[in-house]
């Protein structure tokens, strides 16, 4: 059960919304609630880390402000099972022991995964669904059904002392869904007959005009393009999209092929949706990975990852002959049925020509529209603002462009313009009784990096040092000096690693030595202070190398005294 609160706030209290992560950028959604001395948090996300960090596996929201806060922290509300909401939880759970997740079936089916992995026992996983009243303190949370790229998305509406709040979590308005659960408009009517005080919405797609296409488009589009072959197919989406692999088991099913699943989180979120009934499909006609050997290639269908191009997954193997089971051949035709997430364009498009060099027709995002978003555009997202009639608004959920867009759309549909907030993560909105808003300090909220085993050990500083390895490498000099005199013992050792080669390397290395010697001689009386002698070499190494390469190599000096 979620902890009580002790604490009866002032009708002055305010309540508090704290985005952690998720605005001005995509990925890392965390957003804190907070009134007298209880918060709700919704979402825990991860983001994956850009080409500038190098290292990095996973960015995490900085959670400083709520583990100050941390006997305050009632319940983590989850929207839905994608990385982006859910990837956190690992990391930062540990920091809250007892603080219950509450989530749909599928989220917690997919969490209960992530929960075995990690090891962690201390958060109770407690259900909830579309259509559920839950009081946790003084918020009365309210979920309600939208439509997105994974089935039990939801949206959560919260009921405060100062009135109402949604959160729409990332929605897009579907009439005709793959599941046939529609987005529920009553309760969004509703809510908005009540009174919303402030819409947090969804605003990645804000920039494009009209509707987005509902996702059983995806699956015409998938019976067109295999109806003409007769050899394999293999399709490529996000392990997450059950409604894809739905739909790829479906045209399958038209076309009499079978269906073999391949990708560790592929696999593993097919056996959960299977289970928990949220794929339907004929038994016999899915094929273990080990024998599509035996399946003429006419009546094959391979659903795999890998649709972002990443180097490990399913499809970027396939294309580098490089996997297990499956090699990419003549006649095979793939369809990648996901767009690039930006940044990812260039793995995207070198998977892609590998497999038109292994012999492959491939079906992608310019050429044939195999995929659509799972995010509402404008006319949505004007339809949310009108159903909600929020008094206050913050975009939410994309990058500060995004958000500025999706500011105008709200004040088109009525929002007076001082009651937009566009913010960045950590700047809090304080809401009062009154009906009234205003922004307060902002409260940390960076970045954490995930590295291996460390979490948050890595900080800007390592990645500076990790870019000017990248940029220009480094040099290494190991000069020995007498501990009497400090005179130089022998001749000072170069090393170096990804900075300069060939015929220019010996000019440099040869005149470098010499920098060496006439940057420690003559340095003073405190010629044993290793410290000093040091600094001297690399400023003066540093120098140098500057003014005859243009580089700026990491210097390391190494003063070893005998």
């Amino acid at each position: 059960m979620p902890r009580k609160s002790t604490h009866i706030p002032s009708t002055d209290t305010p309540l508090r919304i704290i985005p952690l992560g998720g605005v001005g950028e995509i990925g890392k959604n965390m957003y804190v609630f907070e009134y007298g001395d209880d918060i709700v948090v919704i979402d825990c996300g991860l983001m994956f880390p850009d080409e500038e960090m190098f290292g990095i596996d996973l960015v995490i929201p900085d959670i400083t402000y709520l583990r100050d806060r941390r006997a305050s922290v009632r319940a983590f509300l989850i929207t839905h099972a994608h990385e982006d909401h859910v990837g956190g939880l690992p990391y930062i759970l540990p920091e809250f022991p007892g603080v219950p997740v509450y989530a749909s079936t599928l989220a917690r089916g997919l969490l209960g995964n992530k929960v075995k992995e990690h090891k962690l026992h201390n958060n109770p996983l407690l259900s909830l669904e579309p259509g559920d009243e839950l009081q946790i303190g003084p918020f009365g949370v309210v979920p309600f059904r939208i439509g997105h790229s994974i089935p039990d998305a939801m949206g959560i509406a919260l009921r405060t002392p100062v009135g109402t709040v949604v959160h729409t979590g990332d929605f897009k308005f579907d009439h005709t869904p793959v599941d046939g659960k529609l987005s529920d408009f009553h309760i969004l009517a509703k809510l908005g007959e009540e009174g919303v005080i402030c819409l947090l919405s969804d605003s990645t797609r804000a920039e494009n005009p009209g509707y987005t296409p509902s996702e059983r488009t995806v699956g015409e589009a998938f019976r067109e393009i295999m109806e003409p072959l007769d050899g394999r197919v293999i399709v490529a989406t996000f392990a997450s999209n059950i409604a894809r692999v739905q739909q790829v088991l479906d045209a399958a099913a038209s076309f009499d092929r079978q269906v073999t699943v391949i990708g560790r989180s592929m696999e593993q979120n097919f056996r959960i949706a299977s289970d928990l009934g949220y794929l339907t499909y004929d038994a016999g006609r899915i094929v273990a990975k080990d024998r599509i050997n035996d399946v003429p290639d006419s009546r094959l269908v391979i659903c795999t990852t890998g649709a972002q191009g990443e180097p490990m997954a399913g499809l970027a193997r396939m294309a580098n002959r490089d996997h297990r089971f499956v090699e990419i051949r003549q006649g095979d035709t793939v369809i990648v049925s996901a767009s690039p997430i930006p940044g990812n364009e260039e793995y995207v498009s070198r998977t892609i020509d590998n497999l038109f060099k292994a012999g492959a027709n491939v079906y992608y995002h310019t050429i044939k529209r195999a995929h659509v978003s799972g995010h509402a555009s404008q006319e949505e997202l004007k339809l949310m603002l009108g159903l909600t009639k929020p008094k206050h608004f913050i975009p939410i959920h994309g990058e500060f462009r995004m958000q500025v867009q999706h500011g105008r759309l709200a004040i088109e549909t009525g929002v007076a313009p001082e009651n937009v907030f566009i913010i960045e993560n950590g700047q809090p909105i304080e809401f009062l009784a009154d009906g009234t808003a205003r922004r307060a300090a902002p409260v940390p909220a960076g970045y954490v990096f995930v590295d291996g085993l460390s979490v948050g050990e890595v900080g800007e500083i390592v990645l500076r040092d990790r870019r000017a390895l990248a940029n220009d490498g480094m040099f290494m000099i190991v000069v020995t000096v007498d501990k009497q005199t400090g005179n130089v013992v022998g001749r000072p050792e170069i090393i170096t690693r990804g900075f300069i080669h060939g015929t220019e390397y010996d000019r440099v290395i040869e005149a470098a030595v010499e920098r060496v010697i006439t940057s420690i001689q003559n340095p003073g009386d405190h010629i044993s202070e290793i410290a000093l002698l040091k600094v001297q070499i690399k400023d003066g190494v540093s120098r140098f190398l500057y003014e005859q390469t243009k580089r700026r190599p990491m210097v390391f000096p190494v003063v070893v005294e005998v």
